[in-house]
């Protein structure tokens, strides 16, 4: 059934039972395991210059908002599974592109010419059979679990929970468009990871929902709150909270992401090293992963 499940939204819109059923099922599977992550975890150095990287590509050239989110989601669930050792500066870079390269092969786009560009952006340049190495390292260490289950999966299901067919067309638009907007903007907080997508999805809604039309929102935290899976994790208003945190101090506002790369820039903009193909590897450590120059 998973691998049936459209990427950015498997649910119809009038979903059916079996499919929002196994939506829910599977979506464990489609999360990081990062609940320790703190800013002395190598893995956390990794996860910043990566997602400084990804997010400055995406105000650079505009990407697909949707293709950055599953980049990401990739890092994230990628560096949850690894017992990272190697401290050298190029491996963020490499994972960077690997990552929006797999992103972009989901999104049925070719990646080729616009990788080619997004490598200068990090001062290092690897061969496309690195890169492809490299995306295998990534494929090897998600189970080929490439078809994400997101937040996105799950917004039209709550947003159908609400009883929105009574009301205007374009505020189930509105709603839906906003939620989005949400869930983008707080990818890079770390305490999300905490959360499974349905329950970020289910709190972006009630975010939405504060700012568009904030007399519905405590029936509208009844409704879902009420819904089984939602219920059974808790924990809802406290997700809801982070969000609200999260985008007030500007975390993840562009500003502050561009800061952060421009900080990185100033640092090694001046280096820029051609690494040729990463050693041939049976096993999907970082700490293992060689390049040969």
């Amino acid at each position: 059934m998973e691998q049936e499940l459209e990427l950015q939204n498997p649910v119809y819109h009038e979903p059916h039972f079996d499919d929002v059923s196994s939506l829910f099922t599977n979506e464990s599977d489609h999360m990081s395991r990062l609940l320790s992550f703190d800013p002395l975890d190598l893995r956390f150095s990794i996860r910043r210059t990566a997602l400084s990287l990804i997010f400055q590509a995406k105000f650079s050239y505009g990407l697909d908002p949707f293709l950055v989110y599953l980049s990401v989601n990739y890092v994230d669930r990628f560096l949850s599974k690894q017992e990272l050792l190697d401290k050298s500066p190029w491996i963020p870079h490499i994972l960077f592109v690997a990552s929006l390269s797999l992103a972009a092969k989901m999104r049925n786009s070719d990646p080729t010419i616009l990788l080619a560009v997004l490598q200068r952006e990090g001062g290092y340049e690897f061969d496309a059979q690195s890169v492809h190495r490299m995306e295998k390292i990534l494929l090897a260490a998600l189970q080929w679990r490439m078809r994400s289950i997101t937040p996105f999966s799950f917004l039209q299901y709550f947003i159908s929970l609400l009883n929105t067919q009574e009301q205007d067309s374009s505020l189930t638009q509105s709603l839906n468009a906003r939620a989005s907007d949400i869930i983008y903007n707080v990818q890079q907080e770390l305490k999300l990871l905490e959360y499974k997508p349905s329950m970020i999805a289910a709190s972006a809604l009630l975010c939405a929902i504060q700012d568009l039309n904030p007399l519905t929102f405590s029936s509208s935290k009844i409704t879902l709150s009420s819904c089984e899976h939602v219920n059974k994790e808790g924990g809802l208003m406290a997700c809801v909270g982070i969000m609200r945190e999260s985008s007030s101090s500007g975390t993840s506002t562009p500003t502050s992401v561009l800061e952060e790369v421009s900080a990185l820039s100033e640092k090694s903009s001046v280096k820029r090293r051609i690494l040729n193909a990463l050693c041939d590897n049976t096993t999907f450590h970082f700490s293992q992963i060689q390049h040969c120059l």
